[in-house]
């Protein structure tokens, strides 16, 4: 099967240590997160207040899969900057660290 020619157009001129530099940033906000949900549990079901099984309940209500949407949408977009911007690579890639 052959892919249409406009498709990753947005990847088209992205240099490679840019890619690179966005595959690092997601493992290691991936490893951050992994590691603060699994003591998060593990506190609340030490304390007796979190079992697994309302864990799971809670993972399938709608209401807070939305609320996760959201909150990805808004990390994507800033995690896309990655590839975006431009200017010194040594330099701060997000505004608020000017």
């Amino acid at each position: 099967m052959t892919l249409p020619s406009n498709d990753h157009a947005y990847l088209r001129n992205v240099a490679p240590d840019q890619l690179a530099a966005l595959i690092f940033e997601l493992a290691s906000q991936l490893h951050v997160e992994r590691q603060r949900r699994i003591a998060l549990e593990t506190a609340l079901q030490r304390a007796g207040l979190l079992q697994t099984d309302t864990l799971d309940a809670l993972a399938a209500d709608t209401e807070i899969q939305n609320m996760g949407r959201e909150a990805l949408d808004l990390a994507l977009r800033r995690l896309l900057r990655v590839v975006t911007e431009t200017g010194d690579p040594r330099g701060p890639l997000r505004a608020e660290h000017c």
